[in-house]
């Protein structure tokens, strides 16, 4: 019993409550990929859409497209205040 319970406890993350104010070059890459998957996710849905004769279909991937194009958004907005924050002089 002792063993599973020390088993189920090493599979446990700890959370931050607040993100660092360092970024690591692994962090970078994850950031990085998410912006790619998303980008690339969006152009297709929009390329799908143009394509599709369905109109249901094609608008569900134009809301699809909007999706991660605000998605997109929303990383590039939380990077660019990250940036903003970084940069203030001290006072």
């Amino acid at each position: 019993m002792q063993q599973q319970n020390m088993t189920q406890g090493q599979g446990q993350q700890n959370v931050m409550p607040e993100p660092p104010n360092v970024i690591t070059t692994k962090d970078h890459m994850y950031v990085t990929d998410m912006l790619s998957w998303n980008l690339l996710a969006m152009k297709k849905a929009h390329a799908y859409a143009q394509q599709c004769t369905d109109p249901q279909i094609s608008q569900a991937l134009d809301e699809a497209g909007r999706m991660h194009n605000n998605h997109y958004q929303t990383i590039l907005n939380h990077l660019n205040q990250q940036n903003q924050q970084m940069n203030k002089p001290l006072q």
